[in-house]
């Protein structure tokens, strides 16, 4: 394992989304488990619809949720190796010219579907004599490329995920991997580069299995080793069924929503496998617990509501230290922990500030809850104030007035902090000493 090689792929035509990041992250998991490398390859063959904003979001992301690459490269700096490899294949007889046009390519298929037959290309490029390309070409049509598929044996592997796999050749069509303008598909290049940077193991989508049986003819075709492949479950949404709203969640949408980067590893790193999906301190249990014997082969759910909670469990474990240079100077260790088991989100924590320090409006209450704060304002001008100021005043006051239970504590809260819900009173009063907290009270009484 010390030799591992992963790598994410990304094309840079668009923002990387929540299915993109936990392949992202199962290719780094596996690597650093192992101690190997991960590598991040733009696969930008599309120079027409690739954009190197998309390609700087994708090295933002990625820095944002702590997946930085050993190694980066670009397909479109790899144009020659490209062509000395389609050269070989080509001299080897693994790579033909075709000339059917989409149209007559379509028509094809619908006849063959027609007679219920698999939509298979009929290999009629192959048959073609010198003369008849020739003439083809004169006429001015450029050929597509297809990569010849071996039809003699049963395409095999051993899947990660899935098991043991196999594939009939013959019940697939020989692949397109270049377009008559010469621009390149995803099946060859990619192939290419995993030989040329040594990668060990491919970790995708079970959207690719059938590529991967076709790739390995061309891994072999190369004279190379193939990887290990693992092919986990696509990602639905909570509603059990794919979505547009699930396809559009990016790194952005997350850290709109306060979501920690590490909360979402801790989720995306154990959805659709046996594992708890449970708060972690950091990656070290993650990168430990990848399993993929472990991953299931059911959809994986993905529920936003899941991830926000796992992400509060996970904000109620950060000490001040770790999230100091993300809050106001004034929340300090005492008042973060006092606030900490009541956040979603870290910048909810600013939200308390006013309530600690600053001017808040008196609620409006009953008369008689008016006339039970004008005796707390007495009792807290008259008691200690120290850590235990809370417990003071609310064992005077159930003597004094009778109450207990939450009519005893609820108007408190309320006038102290103009809200009804929050952290524990006993760890904010100190914070909000004596001198403001009577004024709140009287405020609230009058």
């Amino acid at each position: 394992m010390n030799s591992v090689v992963t790598r994410f792929a990304p094309s840079p035509t668009g923002r990387i989304h929540v299915g993109n990041i936990r392949t992202a992250l199962h290719n780094w998991l596996w690597a650093k488990k192992a101690g190997g490398r991960f590598l991040l390859r733009m696969d930008d063959t599309d120079l027409a619809r690739s954009a190197e904003a998309f390609a700087d979001a994708i090295h933002t992301d990625l820095a944002w949720l702590g997946l930085t690459p050993d190694h980066a490269v670009r397909q479109s700096d790899r144009f020659d190796l490209y062509e000395r490899r389609f050269a070989e294949l080509r001299t080897a007889g693994r790579i033909y010219p075709a000339y059917e046009t989409a149209q007559e390519l379509d028509l094809k298929r619908k006849i063959l579907a027609g007679r219920g037959l698999p939509p298979i290309y009929d290999r009629a490029a192959l048959k073609l004599s010198d003369a008849d390309r020739a003439a083809l070409e004169a006429d001015g049509i450029a050929p597509h490329w297809r990569f010849k598929l071996d039809h003699d044996a049963m395409i095999e592997w051993d899947d990660l995920i899935r098991g043991p796999q196999h594939l009939d050749p013959k019940l697939q069509s020989d692949p397109v991997i270049r377009r008559a303008d010469g621009s390149w598909l995803y099946m060859l290049p990619s192939v290419i580069d995993d030989i040329d940077m040594g990668v060990t193991h491919i970790v995708r989508g079970e959207d690719h299995v059938t590529n991967a049986g076709l790739q390995l003819q061309m891994f072999a075709a190369m004279g190379a080793p193939a990887p290990a492949f693992a092919h986990e479950a696509l990602l639905v949404g909570s509603e059990g069924k794919l979505s547009k709203r699930l396809g559009s969640l990016g790194c952005d949408s997350f850290r709109e929503e306060g979501i920690e980067p590490l909360a979402l590893a801790a989720l995306l790193a154990r959805i659709g496998t046996s594992d708890p999906v449970e708060p972690v301190a950091s990656m070290a249990p993650l990168i430990e617990g990848i399993d993929f014997a472990r991953f299931g082969r059911a959809p994986a759910r993905f529920d936003l509501d899941e991830l926000k909670a796992l992400n509060a469990r996970m904000i109620h474990l950060l000490d001040h230290a770790a999230v100091a240079a993300r809050l106001p100077a004034a929340v300090g260790p005492r008042l973060w922990e006092a606030l900490r088991p009541n956040l979603s989100t870290i910048a909810e924590a600013a939200d308390w500030l006013p309530v600690v320090s600053g001017e808040i409006a008196p609620p409006a209450l009953a008369s008689d809850d008016k006339a039970y704060l004008a005796l707390a304002a007495e009792a807290a001008r008259t008691m200690v104030w120290d850590d235990a100021a809370w417990a003071t005043l609310t064992s005077a006051l159930k003597t004094s007035s009778g109450r207990k239970g939450r009519a005893l504590f609820l108007p408190l809260r309320q006038a102290l902090t103009a809200r009804d819900h929050g952290p524990d009173m006993a760890a904010l009063l100190p914070l909000i000493r004596r001198e403001r907290a009577i004024a709140r009270l009287e405020a609230a009484a009058a």
